[in-house]
């Protein structure tokens, strides 16, 4: 059942990249997730290798408003009575040989998550790939003047020490699953590291945002050793940012609310990540707060 799901375009002479996962669906916030992704596959100009039909794993419709509706159901385009576009979902696996990496670009399923979860699995197995990182994004109460914080979830206690080492904040969190989620089980239970890494970018910043694309990358960059140059991103990540504080200064309601996150944010930071430098200071007669 599995196997008839994946189609593979072109057997690559593969063994053993990593892998790196972008999704759209619920931890895709400022589209970092994917991306992140399509920025890798185009700036490093991998090829396209396998995919997972969709047939399956998508709800093309749900009861309710057509406003709800519309968030599950193929785009289309008909001109002058033709259908010319009727887009489903893909699920797109590329291949990098430069960094020796696999990178898959896909939406979250809505359905059958454990064959789905069981089609990336064929594809590791395939090519004996035995590290999984997943990138990712959520909003939350981060300024767009700082880096937000990096959360990890790990298939396995035996890799944290690692992970440790770049200083990512381990996740604690109690509530509705991700896709992402189920995979790290799935993973467990193959004895493949997975790593999920979901950055924090700032809930009042809608749609693309490419300084936490940079963010993303970035990290995964330091992590894997890859040889790819950011540059051209920066400039992207720095226009942003330069457009952004020209609309906020029209807007005084929001730029309050802003310095008030900056606040909030460096004293988090320096209470968390350090407390012992807060502590000598305090020695030396140096207030922080």
């Amino acid at each position: 059942m599995v196997r008839d799901k994946l189609h593979i375009f072109k057997k690559h002479d593969i063994y053993s990249p990593r892998l790196v996962i972008g999704l759209s669906g619920w931890m895709n916030s400022g589209d970092v997730s994917i991306g992140s992704v399509e920025w890798l596959i185009e700036k490093l100009g991998a090829i396209r290798t396998a995919a997972i039909a969709p047939d399956g794993f998508y709800l093309y419709n749900l009861p309710g408003t057509m406003e709800t509706a519309e968030e599950f159901r193929p785009f289309t385009r008909i001109d002058d009575g033709i259908v010319t576009t009727y887009d489903e979902p893909e699920n797109i696996f590329y291949y990098d040989k430069v960094n020796h990496l696999m990178l898959f670009l896909g939406k979250e399923p809505n359905v059958n998550w454990d064959e789905f979860a069981e089609c990336i699995i064929a594809v590791c197995k395939d090519y004996s790939i035995r590290e999984i990182f997943f990138v990712g994004s959520v909003a939350g109460l981060v300024p767009h003047t700082r880096q937000g914080k990096i959360v990890c979830s790990l298939s396995d206690i035996r890799y944290r020490d690692d992970f440790a080492e770049h200083r990512f904040k381990f996740t604690n969190y109690s509530g509705p699953a991700s896709f992402m989620t189920h995979l790290l089980v799935r993973c467990a239970k193959h004895d493949i590291m997975m790593a999920s890494l979901v950055l924090t970018v700032p809930a009042y910043i809608h749609g693309d945002n490419p300084k936490c694309m940079e963010a993303a990358i970035l990290n995964l960059k330091n992590i894997l050793g890859l040889k790819v140059k950011l540059s051209k991103l920066r400039n992207l990540s720095d226009e942003f940012e330069k457009k952004l504080n020209e609309v906020i200064s029209e807007m005084p309601e929001l730029a309050e609310s802003i310095e008030k996150l900056e606040e909030d944010f460096d004293k988090e930071l320096i209470d968390e990540e350090m407390g012992d430098l807060k502590d000598w200071l305090k020695e030396k007669g140096v207030r922080l707060d």
